[in-house]
């Protein structure tokens, strides 16, 4: 919501500056986002008056200008303008000056040779137009030398307000200003309410045939309206100064009173309507072109606003083009209606369609304010475009209920943190519009223009909030005596944990949205879980995996230079009707920069992925060194078959899929090279024991450890990790460790089959191993190596 100071001023009486008003709407609750003044971007500019005008004496299309600017000394000022000449009165920017339309400063320069001082200036060089075809001509009793902001009434401060969902009664400049009012930043003045005498009956018949969603509908027919006479300037310049685009005298009207009082407010061509206007219930797929240009097909469930022959409105949200009003129009309908505002929400929704008019009725508007609103809009009507207005139909009943509620004055202490004075309770209730009886308790009316107060603490906020709730004491909470107990939970702790181990590891932490565009979410399967009214369509799904929050985080530091790229993100991945915690990893780029000694720089591969898998479920209290490596069962196409694998629990129990990604999807992603991956399901992983120590104390061996080599012969198909865990198991007391250090194939091994090189670690406890004892060792790990299909070497 934006306001003016100026247009603040025309409902506020009082001795006030920008700059009170912002800090009294932030203390009172109204968020200011902004305040812009746009005699800023005019400093600089003058009203000047051209004196001479002679051509350029190297230039056809130049003139040289001396221009008075107020100072007394004549300027010399070379111009391109086809209207430039002698007696002109203009705006000149002088050196120094920043021109709006294109930042550029102003400076003294010889153009073909002749020095100029400035530049005479056209409206679009200004941001007051499209005009460029010359430049600006003034009234020639314009005060020369005067600063073009003040003499335009640009030094006008716009204000840019948060206002939130339940203050429909400040979607007006007037709802604003008493506001401020009731927190002394001046006095309220009275809203003049004119009376109209309308002459018969109106021209087309108006009725409601949906009370449920349209309770009350008024209006009156204006005959012999002019509507080719421009906008008073006082009102277009207002209205462009919040962002509206002045249209046209009748638009700009109906508009220019819904940001004045919020009640917004429609105006047909009367010439355009078949029959009586009817607001009722669309029909399932009728259409209407709104004015914004679109085609909007209808349900039963909505509200339109049509006559005999065709939907011309969507009710309370936008018109149509149909019956908008044009230079010809001398004959028009004057609307105001009350609809409800759940169903404008709902309508919305569903079409996808915001406005103005749609951000008031769905909050809902005054509904005890349609014979005003009428009235004014009619009064504007006629002071600028003339006519003669019919007597006011009202269809249908506006639900004005009177609400009264019991408020006792003790609870701005005790539930609103603030002792405050009966009689200033009172003050700032009556100056916000609702009505006071006291007794015990008090009984409060309240005004129709606040739906959103209900019940008794609606009023404590009211009195604390104007009061200002930087009144209410700092107060400690109470502490308990001792140390405080741990509150992060298991699985907190597990993630904390994960978060140091990642970036210990280089890795760096991104936060990405768990919603990602269905084109995204397209290669993992699709999202369960889509967005009927998402912020937009980059953000509609929620994110079946982490990976493509990091892929396109990968992609925009590639595309600003980045050439090694390491992430990790802990969040949530959303398939079926749960959410499961991960940890996603990825790595793309160089691994290590090139050098001298390694020469070109080397890329990541699977094992890098697999080594990171490792490490971080080891982090996260998982038993890395008793995890299978199985293929991956990931969906096709994610997934770089052969550089792929998952790490499992078991055969069913997966913790985790790393290695390569598919090339497909790295493409579908814009992230060149060969990119790894991890992702870690935190949810899967076997939560440790309660109870009793997690490991025994350590304490180092007496005796040294002995380490054997057995080469054997297997399978092509064997995974090396399989041949491992058997050999570990062969001996659980003797054998601590067993590790692959060779692999090979080729000459020497019998086609199909592979080497296999396995170190094994054995830790003798009370006594050293004997030869007996070592070669009993040796042959069970033969023979466990034998169950999974190797042999020794000879």
């Amino acid at each position: 919501m934006k306001i003016t100071l100026s247009w603040l001023r025309d409902h506020l009486d009082g001795d006030f500056s920008a700059a009170d008003v912002v800090a009294t709407l932030n203390r009172i609750g109204h968020e200011v986002e902004g305040v812009e003044n746009p005699a800023e971007k005019l400093a600089g500019f003058r009203v000047a008056k051209v004196l001479t005008a002679e051509k350029h004496p190297q230039a056809d299309k130049l003139q040289v200008l001396t221009v008075d600017s107020g100072d007394g000394v004549p300027l010399t000022v070379v111009c391109g303008a086809p209207n430039a000449r002698a007696g002109l009165v203009g705006v000149l920017g002088l050196p120094g000056a920043v021109v709006p339309v294109n930042g550029m400063e102003l400076k003294v320069a010889a153009v073909r040779g002749v020095e100029s001082n400035g530049m005479m200036c056209s409206t679009r060089e200004l941001e007051l137009g499209d005009d460029h075809d010359g430049i600006i001509e003034l009234p020639a009793d314009a005060p020369v030398g005067t600063p073009f902001a003040d003499y335009s009434g640009a030094g006008d401060p716009v204000i840019d307000i948060s206002i939130t969902p339940n203050r429909q009664d400040c979607m007006g400049v007037r709802g604003i200003a008493r506001d401020l009012a009731a927190a002394g930043l001046g006095t309220l003045k009275p809203l003049a309410i004119p009376a109209i005498e309308g002459v018969g009956a109106p021209a087309t018949e108006i009725r409601t045939d949906d009370p449920e969603a349209c309770p009350a509908f008024y209006g009156r027919t204006i005959a012999g309206v002019d509507n080719r006479v421009a906008t008073p300037e006082w009102m277009r310049r207002r209205l462009e100064a919040i962002g509206q685009r002045s249209i046209s005298a009748l638009v700009d009207i109906s508009n220019y009173v819904m940001f004045d009082l919020g009640r917004p407010s429609h105006i047909y061509d009367r010439a355009k309507l078949s029959g009586a206007l009817v607001a009722r219930r669309a029909k399932d797929g009728e259409t209407v072109t709104a004015l914004n240009g679109k085609d909007y097909i209808l349900t039963e469930t909505m509200t339109v606003i049509a006559d005999e022959r065709e939907v011309h409105d969507i009710a309370g949200i936008m018109g149509g083009e149909h019956s908008g009003c044009s230079e010809e129009t001398t004959d028009v309908l004057i609307e105001i209606a009350y609809f409800t505002p759940e169903r404008i929400a709902l309508t919305g929704q569903s079409l996808g369609l915001t406005s103005d008019a749609r951000s008031r009725f769905e909050r809902g508007v005054d509904p005890a304010f349609l014979d005003e609103g009428t009235a004014i809009v009619t009064r504007y009507v006629l002071d600028i475009c003339g006519g003669t207005p019919s007597a006011l139909t009202r269809a249908g009943t506006p639900p004005v209920e009177a609400k009264t509620l019991a408020y006792d004055p003790t609870l701005s202490a005790t539930l609103g943190g603030i002792a405050i004075e009966p009689a200033t309770q009172r003050a700032i209730l009556e100056s916000l519009g609702f009505g006071v009886a006291e007794g015990n308790p008090w009984t409060i009316a309240v005004p129709s223009w606040r739906r959103d107060v209900d019940a008794a603490p609606d009023i404590v906020e009211e009195v604390t909030r104007i009061t200002g709730f930087d009144a209410i004491a700092s107060a400690p909470l109470p502490r308990t005596d001792g140390v405080a107990k741990p509150t992060a939970t298991p699985e907190q702790l597990a993630e904390r944990r994960l978060r140091r181990s990642a970036a210990a590891a280089g890795f760096h932490e991104a936060v990405t949205w768990s919603f990602i565009s269905e084109r995204e979410a397209a290669p993992f399967g699709g999202g369960t879980w889509s967005l009927a009214n998402p912020i937009s369509e980059e953000l509609k799904v929620m994110r079946p995996s982490l990976l493509p929050g990091l892929l396109a985080a990968a992609a925009r530091n590639q595309n600003r230079g980045a050439d090694s790229i390491r992430l990790f993100e802990i969040g949530r991945r959303y398939i079926g009707a749960t959410e499961h915690p991960t940890l996603g990893v990825l790595m793309a780029g160089h691994k290590t920069p090139r050098s001298w000694q390694a020469g070109k720089a080397p890329t990541f591969n699977a094992f890098d992925a697999k080594a990171a898998a490792l490490a971080l479920l080891d982090a996260a209290g998982a038993p890395a060194d008793r995890l299978q490596v199985m293929d991956a069962v990931a969906e096709a196409g994610i997934w770089h078959p052969g550089q792929s694998a998952t790490l499992r629990l078991g055969p069913k129990a997966v913790l985790a899929e790393f290695g390569a990604l598919h090339p497909a999807l790295t493409k579908h992603f814009d992230v060149d090279g060969p990119v790894m991956a991890v992702q870690i399901f935190l949810d899967a992983i076997p939560a440790k024991r309660a109870s009793g120590p997690a490991r025994a104390a350590f304490s180092p061996p007496a005796l040294q450890s002995v380490r054997r080599d057995f080469a054997f012969l297997a399978p092509e198909a064997l995974a090396a990790g399989e041949l491992v865990r058997a050999i570990r198991s062969a001996d659980k007391a003797a054998i601590v460790d067993a590790r692959l250090f060779d692999r090979f194939a080729g000459q020497g091994v019998p086609e199909g089959q592979v080497s296999l090189a396995v170190e094994v670690e054995l830790q003798p406890q009370d006594k050293s191993f004997t030869d007996a004892e070592l070669k009993a060792i040796a042959d069970k790990v033969v023979a466990a190596a034998a169950k999974v299909g190797a042999v020794l070497r000879g």
